[in-house]
């Protein structure tokens, strides 16, 4: 069983680091492209409508991403504490 040890972290943290290839430049681009694409979609959809939200609504809006992220959170947490105590062995 392979255990994760502070010289076996400092060991591979001192390793010569390799330069950024041009495929990493390439994915980063995509990347980039993709995030800006989503956010001019994010915008324009926004935008479509001349409608409007009114305070419930979002409240409502601002109360699922809230609890949304803290589920999530929550979950990743639980995640990394099972592996930590050896419960996903």
């Amino acid at each position: 069983m392979n255990r994760i040890t502070f010289e076996s972290v400092t060991a591979m943290a001192n390793e010569p680091k390799a330069a950024m290839g041009m495929g990493s430049v390439a994915i980063l681009l995509v990347l980039a492209a993709v995030f800006i694409a989503s956010l001019w979609f994010a915008y324009w959809g926004w935008n479509l409508t001349d409608g409007v939200v009114s305070s419930t609504g979002m409240t409502a809006l601002v109360l699922g991403v809230v609890l949304s992220f803290a589920l999530g959170a929550g979950l990743m947490g639980l995640v990394f504490w099972s592996n930590r105590k050896g419960y996903d062995r």
